[in-house]
């Protein structure tokens, strides 16, 4: 088991050169003199950084998470897929939150001897991968960023800084990672302490697998524009001496704190709600639940229908108001009451997604069991319906929420109210072997075949999402509160991953378009807590495809909305001419091909430049 290690309350806070000190008592508590942090302290700089590092912050979820999933189709809104589906938004960027913190490390250690500044090598290295880490997903959203001139105003930077573009960023950041590489093999004699560190506690072995694997996601982004540079990266990375993710200790994974005097989203990520408009769609949840694929549990939420539920509607001869698909699951007794449930049962059959079909929610006769639930599925108005589809496990996001047990009217209300600090997946031991696989079967010469690396990436995969399952403690993880005798917990469970990678759909056969669409499938479904790499890896595959065997992409074409129309990237604002970016943003804009707003399909057409050459969505990875 992989030791957590939390920040103690006075490394919470950085060194005056960026905030004003206070809270004295959070020093006195790791008995430091807050007057030495007038200098700069290295450390609590570091560690500073480590807490504005959030590459999914609330805005993020609230607004692009909530469209992303929509256009990549793995969730669905409440009231059906209507014309207003591939509408645009704007994105969001955070880099510049911990790129300051890097800058004034940078500036901190140009203060000191040479000698004393080497000691600091590895926390500006550090703290360089956590920016590469960021600016990989700003560029995603948007293309190009101010970076190289960007946060530096502190200590004589321009409040201009110019815009870099993708292609060179891409080349900074591959070099700078070979760098950070070598300041955490090579440096010697270094203060890279262990309770400043919430993500490694200073052990400089894991941060350079971390540095390492990263230049993958700049490997897998490359695939369309320099395919051959795509496969050399790998190469090089797979053959690197510092080696790779690999195993839960070396997981970028963890909570950055129990406790924080200045704000608690450092501890719980926000108390905010999201995705309370959409649910799991079909296609995604029946791909998972045919296949036992236990992420589902942990990806998504069990509907409310517990067989106490079912039996109270029973019991009110309301049968009828049973959705459809939530019957066909049940047996029931000689005398019509709920027996049990119908194989696969609990917990699998507390999963059901919502219809993509056009339009769906306003076709009552064909579709009321799914979408009519706020009456159909209301069983008086003491409590809200009960919903009869699986919404997106919002736990596994941010650790301050509420949970209420789906119970009969009359019986106790059970709740779960327990903050939990948040644990947050970044890059993994999966994510990496799912990139090598890729990599394999586009031929890339690797010390491993794409089939040993599939094999590890989806064991790995279901053991890192029950982890954090267990850490955030989501409904149902090593309970059933006691409520429903039918009710089982959704631990994984001893030799669970064996079924699942026993079912056809999971496995490799040899055909290169076939298993490179399972490949692309895993990283979707392995980045369900991600949903800008679920939106990359869509974008630069065509997968899931619209004639796909397996998960099969719906075409509303013939309602006006062809894959054309949904976005590519986020949209634009035309700066305010008072702005002192003004003419540094409209050139940027000009420079990249990009037109201000969201009309005529622009999204799609004006695509950023990692993405210019990528197939169509559903059209399948090009070979």
């Amino acid at each position: 088991m992989k030791k957590y290690q939390l920040i103690p309350a006075a490394l919470l806070l950085a060194g005056a050169t960026l905030f004003t000190t206070g809270c004295r008592d959070d020093f006195a508590e790791t008995n430091t003199n807050p007057s030495s942090l007038s200098e700069g302290n290295v450390g609590y700089l570091f560690s500073q950084g480590v807490l504005e590092f959030d590459p999914s912050d609330y805005t993020y979820w609230f607004y692009n998470a909530n469209q992303i999933y929509q256009w990549m189709q793995v969730l669905v809104s409440t009231g059906g897929v209507t014309s207003l589906v591939h509408e645009g938004g704007a994105g969001t960027g955070g880099s510049i939150d911990v790129l300051k913190y890097l800058n004034e490390i940078k500036y901190v250690r140009s203060q000191m001897p040479e000698e004393e500044a080497a000691a600091y090598a590895q926390y500006e290295a550090a703290m360089d991968v956590l920016c590469v880490y960021m600016g990989i997903f700003d560029t995603d959203f948007i293309g190009d960023i101010p970076y190289t001139e960007a946060a530096q105003a502190l200590h004589g930077g321009t409040l201009t800084p110019k815009y870099d573009r993708v292609a060179d960023l891409y080349d900074l950041w591959l070099n700078n990672l070979d760098a950070d590489i070598a300041a955490f093999t090579t440096a010697t004699d270094q203060s890279f302490e262990g309770t400043q560190d919430p993500v490694y506690s200073g052990q400089a072995d894991k941060w350079a697998k971390l540095a390492n694997s990263l230049k993958l996601k700049i490997a897998a982004r490359l695939i369309s524009q320099d395919r051959a540079r795509a496969l050399q990266i790998a190469q090089d990375v797979a053959n690197a001496s510092c080696g790779v993710l690999d195993g839960e200790s070396d997981d970028f994974f963890f909570n950055k704190a129990s406790y924080n005097s200045s704000s608690e989203d450092y501890v719980y990520h926000w108390n905010n709600g999201i995705l309370q408009s959409v649910g799991a769609s079909q296609p995604i949840i029946d791909l998972m639940v045919r296949n036992r694929d236990p992420r589902v549990r942990f990806i998504f939420q069990k509907n409310e229908w517990n067989s106490r539920v079912v039996q109270q509607f029973i019991d009110a001869d309301r049968t009828d108001d049973i959705p459809s698909y939530i019957m066909a699951n049940i047996n029931l007794d000689a005398n019509g009451d709920f027996e049990s449930w119908k194989a696969p049962g609990e917990p699998w059959v507390r999963y059901y997604g919502l219809p993509l079909a056009f339009n769906a929610g306003q076709q009552a006769g064909t579709y009321g069991d799914w979408f009519n639930y706020d009456t159909q599925c209301l069983y008086d108005n003491s409590r809200a319906a009960y919903y009869p589809f699986s919404r997106f496990q919002d736990e596994q996001v941010y650790g301050r929420i509420d949970f209420t047990l789906p119970t009969a009217v009359g019986d106790p209300i059970i709740q779960d109210t327990d903050n939990m600090p948040w644990f947050g997946k970044y890059m993994t031991t999966s994510e990496v072997n799912l990139y090598l696989a890729e990599f394999a079967l586009l031929g890339a010469a690797l010390p491993q075949s794409a089939q040993a690396y599939y094999d590890k990436a989806l064991r790995a995969s279901v053991e890192e999402y029950d982890r954090m399952a267990s850490l955030n403690r989501i409904p149902y993880y090593g309970t059933t509160y006691s409520y429903d005798p039918n009710e089982v917990a959704i631990d994984l469970k001893a030799g669970e991953i064996d079924e699942m990678m026993s079912h056809e759909e999971y496995q490799l056969t040899g055909d290169v378009a076939s298993d490179l669409e399972k490949v692309y499938i895993q990283q979707i479904l392995n980045f369900m807590e991600l949903p800008v790499e679920v939106w990359v890896t869509c974008r630069r595959s065509g997968v899931p495809k619209l004639d796909s065997d397996i998960w099969q992409r719906v075409d509303y074409a013939a309602n006006g909305l062809p894959t054309v129309t949904i976005p590519r990237r986020t949209a634009l604002s035309a700066p305010a001419p008072t702005d002192l970016m003004y003419e540094i943003e409209l050139a940027a804009y000009e420079a990249q091909g990009y037109s201000i707003g969201s009309a005529n399909n622009i999204l799609n057409t004006e695509r950023v430049w990692q993405d210019q050459g990528a197939p169509q969505y559903g059209e399948g990875p090009q070979l």
